[in-house]
């Protein structure tokens, strides 16, 4: 089995050479690096470019395209990728060494379509365990349970590439959250399965600038892709709840207590209307 590593990256000229760094430093190599620049100005392909023969022996391709967002930029490198397997690292996120090793071994034990495992956020100086896993464990139905609390994080996801392509590719329209889309739009198919594992092996950095940040457009993607994949009522009223706390919390972390009083303000609407 093969491994494509799809790295999107806009005005990540400052963190492209450590995404490839650990990418290079893993004990099991993958076959090809894509670095999809999305239209930056601040030296982002020059950046990886430059990296190439720093990479260990691992075929690097560095394309770039007009700004489209990160979606349209996964899909390229999608398009453009041979493995049989890919691994998603954003281009200001790393890895830890183990990586690819542990997340194959999952695979070839398991026959999964997914695997994913836990991470370190890095906020400045502080760095937390974001315990994944834990929510996996916790839910009765693997599905279910993704689709309620989407734990997922995608600098951590392997996955099928004949799964994604199957599952229509990354939704291009959306301006955040596609990631969690194409997972459940991959698990809705018959006979997927995924895993994920308490071992934590990516660290994801967290900027002011990073899409996380973006608490308006990520609460009205996540409506939407909520209404598109509710296994019921339950579960989407859940969602909805789930998605304006995760909200109110963005809001609250960068001192924006008006839109926290919008969210709860408008909760029981969505409540009701979806």
């Amino acid at each position: 089995m093969t491994i494509s590593v799809i790295i999107p990256a806009y005005k990540a000229a400052q963190t492209i050479e450590r995404a490839l760094a650990s990418v290079a430093a893993q004990t099991l190599k993958p076959d090809e690096v894509i670095v999809v620049d999305d239209g930056s100005k601040d030296g982002t392909f020059e950046a990886a470019e430059a990296f190439m023969g720093q990479m260990s022996g691992i075929n690097l391709k560095v394309v770039n395209q007009q700004n489209l967002g990160a979606g349209a930029a996964r899909n390229r490198a999608i398009a453009e990728a041979s493995g049989t397997w890919l691994a998603f690292l954003d281009a200001d996120d790393e890895w830890l060494p183990e990586k690819l090793s542990v997340s194959m071994k999952a695979i070839n034990e398991s026959h999964l379509t997914i695997f994913a495992h836990n991470y370190l956020s890095i906020k400045g100086a502080e760095e937390r365990l974001v315990d994944c896993a834990a929510r996996y464990r916790a839910a009765s139905d693997p599905y279910i349970g993704l689709y309620r609390k989407g734990f997922l994080a995608t600098s951590t996801v392997m996955v099928r590439h004949d799964a994604v392509v199957a599952a229509g590719c990354f939704d291009e329209t959306l301006a955040t959250a596609q990631d969690f889309d194409l997972w459940l739009k991959v698990l809705k198919k018959d006979g997927a399965s995924f895993r994920v594992e308490p071992d934590a092996l990516t660290r994801y950095h967290i900027t002011p600038g990073s899409i996380t940040s973006h608490t308006d457009r990520r609460l009205e993607c996540s409506r939407l892709i909520a209404r598109r994949h509710a296994p019921g009522w339950a579960d989407h009223r859940y969602r909805i709840i789930a998605i304006h706390y995760e909200a109110i919390e963005g809001a609250r972390q960068y001192g924006r207590s008006v839109m926290v009083l919008r969210y709860l303000f408008f909760l029981p609407f969505r409540l009701v209307t979806g």
